[in-house]
């Protein structure tokens, strides 16, 4: 049996995941999946072909640390998916400047750092035009330190002094509709899902509450999946594009997940073999 190693994290207590659905469709194709803690300074690198980024859900705690762990397996020549470029790349979300500077339509987002004041508030709801905003740090996971805010709260602000962070429109389309999540694997599209958050929140992480169902994509978003990969210019082997409805009625990136998205293979049952096969066919056509 061929080596491939599913990078985690030291705890996943609370954290719903189903990685585990592709140990056999890998293992049907000659691999054995392990598990490695990117904290752990002494795994042995070497003894796999691949490491596969999947659950390291506490990376935004110490980023520079798990940067350092994924230039180790560069380094020595275990094949990284997806690869550091990309990661460094898709780590902070100023990615989605990035995005919009070639015409993909991305939700509102004007990006600080410092200090997050009354006044910084008040002008991004004027140039937003709404109420309500929802500010997170650029590098986060799980929806950690998102908030939710029609006025200006000092405590909340207390939270970002020193670091950058990220201030959206709230969109109603996320409690009346929900957002979606593409899922590809080597550019090709696998399934979606449509995530909704529980009543009275506006979160949609399963880990605050929210609800998931499979989803069949309208032709406008899956043109917007597809503008998405082809901006990336480089064929990865999983991305997970999350969008919702703009207030104009079309689809808007919320976010682009290339480091360690979870991929509901739950919701779709052939979509952890799909995720095999990309991957088996990556490693064969080394």
């Amino acid at each position: 049996m061929r080596e491939v190693c599913f990078l985690t994290t030291d705890d996943l207590t609370g954290y719903t995941f189903d990685d585990e659905l592709a140990v056999a469709p890998l293992a049907s194709l000659g691999w054995r999946v392990s598990y490695e803690s990117w904290r752990n300074t002494a795994a042995d690198w070497h003894r796999y072909e691949s490491v596969v980024i999947r659950t390291p859900w506490d990376y935004q705690d110490d980023p520079d640390s798990f940067l350092q762990t994924l230039k180790r397996i560069e380094d020595s020549r275990t094949r990284l998916e997806n690869p550091l470029r990309i990661v460094e790349w898709n780590l902070n979300k100023k990615y989605l400047s990035d995005l919009e500077a070639k015409g993909i339509p991305v939700v509102k987002t004007v990006f600080s750092e410092g200090r997050l004041d009354e006044g910084k508030f008040q002008q991004f709801r004027e140039i937003a035009g709404t109420d309500e905003i929802v500010i997170k740090p650029t590098v986060s996971a799980t929806a950690q330190d998102t908030f939710r805010l029609r006025e200006f709260d000092a405590e909340v602000a207390r939270k970002f002094d020193g670091r950058e962070f990220m201030m959206q429109p709230f969109l109603a389309s996320i409690t009346n509709e929900g957002e979606y999540s593409l899922f590809y694997f080597n550019d090709e599209f696998s399934h979606a899902i449509l995530k909704s958050p529980r009543s009275g929140d506006f979160r949609v992480q399963e880990e605050h509450g929210g609800l998931i169902s499979p989803a069949e994509p309208e032709t406008e978003l899956s043109n917007l999946g597809d503008q998405v990969l082809e901006s990336l210019g480089e064929q990865l082997l999983y991305a997970r594009i999350d969008a919702v409805r703009g207030s104009g009625g079309g689809f808007e990136i919320m976010e682009v997940e290339l480091i360690e998205p979870a991929l509901y293979f739950r919701m779709d049952q052939a979509s952890a073999g799909r995720f095999a096969r990309a991957f088996d066919q990556r490693m064969n056509e080394l």
